[in-house]
């Protein structure tokens, strides 16, 4: 009998199961390869080592970060990459590589950065699941993490300002997409009918930038012309969460 595994994760809204883009990345690979994790939605980061978000306990054994938790239920024997050649893992960690320097940027700005965004949607968001007086600190903590974060990969020569910066990292998403979109092309996932780590961590970037309701848009509106990476979230989502596309609520 396999041992009991928890994740523990941000919750969902908008018809997304997390509105976290590495919790959905677990939750989607738990879902492709047949994991059966418990997933419990905190409302206190803090509850988690360090308040890293998602964690994953089995027996004892405390995980997080994603890749780290996937490594560990492969290890479980709960492999959604086994029918995989040689050359299709090396292009799987080619894009995740991709995802995290040319579009995770844009999606922590628009998130936790971008003024507007921030302070009517993701702060009262996050505040709202967040027990007082933590309520007051810790999405301005995710905030400044996130900016630092971007800063980090994209506030060296030449781009001094934030002005510049915003400005590149968009550029660099919108390339991102149309790769992954042209990558896609007319299949169901990206390496056939079956899904795959690359499927959930690009569902996991993806999916809160289609989904959630914020006032400015800009990489929303890309990614909505591009129908195939829509087809992509929404198959997902239907197919392995049961959510349905309008408000996210389980079918019976």
């Amino acid at each position: 009998m396999a041992a009991p595994m928890e994740l523990s994760c941000w919750g969902g809204d908008w018809g997304l199961p997390s509105l976290h883009p590495e919790s959905l990345t677990v939750m989607a690979y738990a879902k492709f390869s047949g994991a059966p994790l418990t997933v419990n939605t905190i409302n206190n980061s803090w509850r988690a080592p360090k308040g890293d978000v998602p964690v994953l306990i089995s027996e004892g054994i405390v995980i997080s970060q994603p890749a780290k938790i996937l490594n560990f239920l492969r290890r479980q024997k709960y492999n959604a990459d086994y029918e995989l050649s040689a050359k299709q893992g090396a292009d799987t960690l080619a894009y995740i590589a991709l995802l995290e320097e040319k579009l995770l940027p844009a999606l922590l700005h628009t998130f936790w950065v971008e003024a507007e965004n921030y302070c009517s949607v993701t702060k009262p968001w996050f505040a709202s699941r967040i027990a007082f007086p933590l309520s007051l600190y810790l999405p301005g903590k995710m905030s400044r993490e996130a900016l630092n974060r971007i800063l980090l990969t994209r506030g060296g020569p030449p781009l001094y300002s934030v002005t510049e910066v915003e400005a590149q990292i968009y550029r660099d998403a919108k390339e991102c997409l149309n790769l992954l979109s042209k990558r896609l092309g007319t299949s169901q996932f990206f390496f056939g009918d079956t899904p795959t780590t690359l499927d959930a961590f690009v569902f996991g970037f993806l999916a809160p930038i289609y989904k959630v309701c914020f006032p400015r848009v800009q990489l929303q509106e890309h990614l909505k012309q591009l129908p195939n990476l829509c087809r992509f979230c929404d198959d997902i989502l239907t197919c392995y969460f049961r959510l349905t596309l309008s408000d996210g609520r389980q079918p019976s």
